[in-house]
């Protein structure tokens, strides 16, 4: 068992999931940093200075309404939106710079043309 647990670790696929999933780890305060101080206050500037973390429905109850907090879901959308479209930007980058697999065949080698040759003329004697 532990050499299959091995074998499935060292895969080339379960590395690359590991690292992306760090990347993305790391990645996430710079979007989260990028949209609330950066993105965020230039659109709520333009909409008559609304603050989007601050956008909320109140629903009334007997003691404290409750907050129906939906411009933390509008930040949360746009740091979505900005993260996704930078992975598709590295994975674009990263399948460019990957060889393209040849969709010939390679020319034979010497020997093969020569191995064929011996095989043909066997064949020509029977």
């Amino acid at each position: 068992m532990v050499d299959e647990f091995k074998e499935f670790a060292m895969r080339g696929n379960v590395i690359d999931l590991a690292i992306g999933v760090i990347m993305g780890a790391a990645f996430a305060p710079i979007v989260s940093t990028l949209v609330e101080n950066i993105i965020m206050p230039p659109i709520g500037y333009m909409l008559a200075g609304i603050d989007f973390s601050s956008l909320a429905v109140g629903i009334p109850t007997p003691t404290d309404p409750v907050l129906i907090k939906y411009g933390v879901f509008l930040n949360a959308l746009i740091k979505f939106l900005i993260t996704a479209f930078a992975i598709f930007l590295l994975v674009k980058a990263i399948n460019r710079m990957q060889k393209p697999k040849s969709a010939t065949a390679p020319a034979p080698t010497q020997t093969e043309l020569y191995l064929k040759e011996i095989r043909d003329l066997l064949a020509s004697k029977k």
